[in-house]
């Protein structure tokens, strides 16, 4: 796992200056802090920061082959190196290295661009062909690693974080439309980014650039669903050990030590029991909150005591939790305002201190069907029998019901096609919420803006795929993935997702729903694979995700300063009504209302803003002190 940036110029010598390079190359110096690598010519110049994982003493980046002609610099693993070494070999082609990188590169070398499809692994790559003047670039097909890029009549810049791009920006302007797609689905959907200018790879895409900056972008891997009926289920379960077993063991090929995450679920408990076969000592990692309800410390123990395996805990208190905020607000990028960004930054914290690897679970939800809102179309299935013309004229009569009235939010959703309903596991603000939300309110940029496209890929479709695959091109590389990759590497260790493979996933496309959302569960083939390797109690869970207090903190000891970030953020006055997000608070701390996650986004909005543009918090203090001065203040109100 490692940090990158380069350019490429549209005139020869004409490179970013000294001073800016150094500053984008050190803004990611936590992604790579065990060597620092560059190679510059008339046209490229290449920046690396490397984490030593494989081939430790000779795997360093940038990397020249066939005498320099070649030069790459590389983001990832690909875990099936040593098949496609071998295969090379036999070709005749000579190395002088063990790592994936030479491998990489040999393979481009050899097969050109259509290499990329070759590859088992997390990537973002970028591979200079000084011959040809062409550079090429790639992701992986699920968005695991990052790609930021942005171009201009002078040169192309990217990187493996915006914040490497930032001090290149003559300006970091917010682009509108991202901010309110941002406000619905809690992150910026990609290719967008919220900064100007600003573009993100596509998961599953090539980019080629040539010195004369003509830019093309193609797809070469797809995420789609193709169900196949009829297949036996012990058949599923079989083939789904079978994948499962072997993408672990790929995912810990390593020459540096390997731990895990372990919650309370199936995924990550999964993940480790088949990691312990091949790693009897294997660490796990587990954090939780103190509040009842808010950690799965004592589950995640049991069942590390029944695997055999080491666990190692930690409890994140309020008082940890605003101490590290910005740091996570810094290194998250752009905003994402998921809660479970906070646990998975305390527990990489503590996996830092043992291992330098790290295996985890996501990703198994979006391949095996394992968000309990996919069962939704199951439970609304008896809408379908009303006619359809009578769905909007019944939407509308059940919206004029009092919120309090039994079942209105269920008959609502029950008449609402699935094209407005679902957008992904997060649905914020609405757009009615979003015109009292923001001083610049622009109607003509919707939600569906973003889902629709998708959606028209998909008619034929059942509804409970057509969730899955909503999640895949929008939930997964936009917050469950960025979130992992920041998280994790805001503490210089790697983070492997095994269920993320091209394999698994090639299979686990084909199944179909009913054997998927099977007995009223979720996963259910997942489940029955898993079932003689994990405890029993850990097979019937239902998803939890990393639960966090959010809103009992909102209520209590966050919402002085909460309220005073509100009144006082020029931020927050710029953008948004702050009388309606007041009232938000107010309903909130007043139990009328659950606006949790609404006030999380905007605070992580005007912090990250805080942070990355007016640069005005700069260290965790400042906000603990914000934090300190309300509580006095609201103490001494209560004493008169």
């Amino acid at each position: 796992m490692c940090g990158f940036i380069g350019e490429l110029l549209h005139h020869a010598n004409n490179h970013t200056s000294e001073e800016r390079w150094s500053e984008s190359l050190e803004a990611i110096h936590h992604r790579g802090p065990d060597s620092t690598g560059n190679y510059q010519d008339s046209f490229v110049r290449l920046g690396f920061k490397r984490l030593s994982i494989i081939d430790i003493e000779h795997g360093h980046q940038p990397l020249s082959y066939e005498n320099g002609r070649y030069q790459i610099i590389f983001n990832g693993e690909i875990y099936n190196y040593v098949e496609l070494k071998a295969e090379l070999t036999e070709r005749g082609y000579l190395f002088e290295t063990d790592s994936d990188t030479e491998v990489l590169l040999a393979l481009y070398a050899f097969e050109g661009k259509e290499s990329v499809k070759k590859l088992r692994g997390m990537f973002a790559f970028a591979i200079w062909d000084t011959e040809k003047g062409e550079l090429f670039c790639a992701r992986d097909p699920f968005g695991i690693k990052p790609f930021y890029y942005v171009k201009d009549e002078e040169r192309f810049f990217f990187a493996s974080e915006l914040k490497s791009i930032n001090p290149i920006l003559d300006e970091q302007a917010i682009v509108h439309e991202s901010l309110q797609h941002y406000t619905t689905f809690q992150f910026v959907p990609e290719p967008r980014a919220l900064t100007k200018n600003v573009h993100k790879l596509l998961p599953g895409h090539t980019l080629t650039i040539t010195n004369q900056l003509d830019e093309t972008i193609k797809p070469y891997a797809t995420r789609s669903f193709k169900p196949k009926t009829g297949i036996d289920p012990s058949q599923l379960a079989k083939m789904t050990k079978a994948l499962l077993r072997d993408s672990v063991a790929k995912h810990m090929r390593s020459d540096v030590p390997v731990g895990a995450f372990l919650s309370s679920g199936i995924d990550s408990t999964s993940i480790v029991a088949l990691a312990k076969e091949l790693h009897p000592n294997l660490k796990t990692f587990t954090v939780g909150f103190g509040n009842e309800g808010f950690s799965e410390i004592d589950i995640a123990k049991d069942t590390a005591a029944k695997l055999g395996v080491e666990n190692i805990s930690k409890v994140i208190t309020p008082e940890e939790f605003i101490q590290e905020l910005p740091n996570i607000i810094w290194h998250m990028d752009e905003p994402v305002a998921d809660p479970a960004a906070v646990p998975l930054y305390f527990v990489a914290k503590e996996a830092s201190k043992h291992v330098k690897v790290v295996l985890s679970g996501e990703g198994a939800d979006e391949l095996f069907g394992g968000y309990n809102i996919y069962r939704e179309p199951i439970d609304l299935a008896w809408f379908k029998r009303i006619p359809m013309g009578l769905h909007k004229p019944l939407n509308g009569l059940f919206h004029q019901l009092p919120g309090a009235v039994k079942g209105r939010n269920y008959f609502i959703r029950g008449t609402t096609p699935i094209e407005t309903r679902y957008i992904g596991n997060a649905f914020i603000f609405s757009e009615a919420e979003k015109a009292q939300l923001f001083k610049h309110y622009d109607p003509t940029m919707p939600y569906t803006d973003i889902t629709k496209p998708l959606y028209q890929d998909i008619p034929n479709y059942d509804e409970s795929t057509k969730m899955q695959y909503i999640d895949m091109h929008t939930w997964l590389p936009g917050d469950i993935l960025v979130k992992a990759d920041r998280m994790t590497m805001a503490h210089s260790i790697e983070l492997r997702v095994p269920f993320l493979d091209k394999d698994i996933f090639a299979f686990a496309r084909t199944i179909e729903r009913d054997a998927k959302l099977k007995n009223k569960t979720t996963k259910h083939v997942l489940r029955e694979a898993m079932k003689e390797y994990i405890p029993s109690t850990i097979v019937p869970r239902k998803k939890l995700g990393f639960p966090v207090p959010i809103r009992h903190w909102l209520k209590n000891e966050m919402y002085d300063w909460t309220k005073t970030l509100i009144k006082e953020s020029k931020t927050a006055s710029t953008y948004f009504h702050t009388d309606f997000l007041l009232n938000l608070l107010e309903d909130h701390a007043a139990g009328k209302a659950d606006n949790s996650r609404k006030l999380w986004t905007i605070i992580c909005f005007i912090l990250w803003h805080q942070v990355h543009v007016e640069k005005s918090v700069t260290s965790p203090n400042q906000i603990v002190n914000m934090m300190r001065v309300t509580k006095e203040e609201r103490e001494e109100v209560d004493a008169l």
